[in-house]
């Protein structure tokens, strides 16, 4: 049960407070009984006052000397014995209150009361973000620059540690706790109106699901990015209402088929997650022969994909676990073995195979795998499965033509859909296109702008675009405003819209003469100078009337003359 540092404290020292209380009653009493003697030789009774003075100077070892006359050796007597008696209470007390400075129940009530606080003081708008490992700390770094504040729920005390260590700017809030716990998310602020959004990326897909629901019916608006790995469990959170859900492995899976369909679509969707320019090579996946080793989850998915597409596949899988469901495996598309083994890979056709995937759950195996691979078919295509990060400098150096990272598309997702939300849709839309859409758009975007612009979000309201949305009460205002140069009315910026979402629909490629209406939300490609223009005609006056008329705004009016 939760705790205050304060209450444990207080109850911890009840014992060492009493035994300091009596052995101050002790000496207290055996002053007020023993007489004295003044400075005339008339015996005296000290009052409690002076008693209770001494004792307190005497006791703290700070000593004063003898008041209010000089003592008398049964005094004294008594004194010697009240100061070796104050000391074992004083030692006594001292040590337990050490002890409880030491105390793990303590220090994490203290931690929860700090954490409290900063909770409490937080008046931006900030992202809880659960468990913190490699994934989630890209992502903290992303959405930081963003003006979001961050908040992490960490059930292990050294990884929460190494949180501090990283140094983050503005700090981050971290409660040591478990976060499928509802009253830990109440701690954390999810029922604050500035908390915006809840990611959640455990490897368990029942742990996530467990935490949407406790999430949404905390708060019902808050925004939800969840890792799901199932096709059930991705059901599942839809029904919950849950805003954003990635499956990296149907995600790898699909960036497999757009290589093999439509490499332009990859290259679209690379850039939009900020990972090259549209002019970057892309590698075009054959329509041969492939051996897939692992038919984990990630296998399930490039199964399906693959089949969908009428392609050649041959599965070997270490472990026959599960493998009685796989869809046709009285055919001989399944060998159950080492994949590792070259006589299983010449069993699998490794020698006329156009392309081999590697994606065990084992960085070294996928390794060894590729290794053994290459000196049956030196010709073949290599794609390969990266686990852990801390080994790319080793995959790196394997000249893999093919490498993905399940946990590197999970941050580029989920980042992506956190910080541009609008971004994320155009990405799902693009996905719908084909390759000569794929092709057109991204000859255009090169040819227009150049080869890796800015992607820009206009959205038409009060507060980010005042201008516009001032005249739009009087008048109809087309898209193509943005499209007029300040240097001059008759030229163009270099921008291309690229997505329209308006009363729950999107539009792809808007034309320029779409007329714009209030609440608006707009995705543009541009270079640094469109997106400076737009920026001066959205929100300053004498900017946006001379891309709307054509004509300067004159400040100084002339005055009639005298007649």
């Amino acid at each position: 049960m939760h705790q205050s540092s304060l209450n444990i404290l207080l109850y911890r020292m009840r014992k060492p407070f009493l035994v300091l209380v009596l052995t101050f009653s002790i000496s207290i009493i055996g002053l007020l009984i023993i007489d004295g003697v003044d400075n005339n030789g008339e015996v005296y009774k000290l009052t409690i006052f002076d008693a209770f003075y001494f004792v307190t100077y005497t006791a703290t070892t700070i000593g004063f000397g003898e008041t209010p006359y000089a003592f008398t050796y049964s005094q004294r007597l008594w004194v010697s014995f009240t100061v070796y008696l104050s000391v074992l209470g004083w030692f006594y007390s001292i040590g337990t209150l050490i002890s409880i400075f030491q105390d793990k129940l303590f220090l994490t009530e203290l931690a929860r009361g700090k954490f409290g606080r900063q909770i409490k003081a937080l008046e931006e708008k900030y992202i809880i973000v659960l468990g913190y490992n490699h994934t989630t700390n890209e992502i903290i770094k992303r959405v930081l620059p963003k003006g979001y504040r961050v908040v992490v729920i960490e059930k292990e005390e050294q990884r929460a540690n190494q949180l501090h260590f990283e140094g983050h700017v503005p700090t981050i809030p971290v409660l040591v706790a478990d976060a499928f716990n509802s009253q830990v998310f109440i701690e954390a602020g999810i029922e604050s109106k500035y908390c915006k959004a809840v990611v959640s990326l455990f490897e368990d897909d029942d742990l996530n699901l467990r935490v949407s629901l406790a999430a949404k019916l905390l708060n019902k608006n808050v925004i939800l990015a969840v890792k799901s790995t199932s096709e059930q469990h991705t059901s599942n959170l839809k029904d919950l209402g849950v805003n954003i859900i990635k499956n990296p492995f149907k995600i790898v899976s699909s960036h497999m088929e757009l290589a093999i369909k439509s490499p332009n679509l990859l290259k679209l969707e690379r850039w939009l997650h900020k990972q090259g320019g549209l002019d970057l090579p892309i590698t075009e996946f054959p329509k041969g022969k492939y051996i897939v080793c692992g038919y984990g989850r990630l296998g399930k998915y490039i199964y399906k994909m693959l089949k969908a597409n009428n392609i050649d596949i041959t599965f070997i899988e270490v472990n026959d676990k599960g493998m009685d469901k796989v869809p046709g495996k009285k055919q001989d598309h399944v060998i159950i073995d080492d994949a590792d083994d070259k006589k299983v890979l010449k069993r699998a056709g490794i020698e006329d195979a156009d392309v081999l995937i590697a994606g065990t759950d084992n960085d070294t195996k996928n390794l060894s795998i590729l290794a053994t691979a290459r000196r049956l078919n030196p010709k073949i295509l290599t794609i390969t499965r990266e686990n852990e990060l801390d080994d790319f400098s080793i995959f790196h150096n394997a000249k893999i033509d093919y490498l993905f990272i399940p946990e590197n598309t999970l941050i580029n997702n989920i980042s992506n859909a956190l910080i541009n939300p609008l971004t994320d849709k155009l990405v799902n839309q693009i996905l719908l296109q084909d390759e000569t859409w794929g092709r057109s758009l991204v000859k255009r975007i090169i040819q227009e702008i150049n080869p890796n612009p800015i992607v820009h979000t206009v959205t038409i309201n009060e507060k980010e675009t005042p201008e516009i949305f001032r005249e739009l009460k009087k008048s109809d205002i087309k898209l193509s405003l943005f499209y007029i140069s300040l240097y001059d009315h008759t030229e163009t910026n270099n921008i291309i819209p690229l997505l329209l979402y308006r009363d729950g629909n999107y539009t792809l490629l808007p034309a320029w003469d779409i007329l714009l209406q209030k609440d608006d939300e707009l995705l543009f490609a541009c270079d640094e100078n469109g997106k400076n223009h737009m920026e001066y005609i959205s929100e300053n006056f004498f900017e946006f009337y001379y891309a709307y008329t054509g004509y300067e705004k004159k400040t100084i009016k002339r005055r009639r003359k005298m007649i």
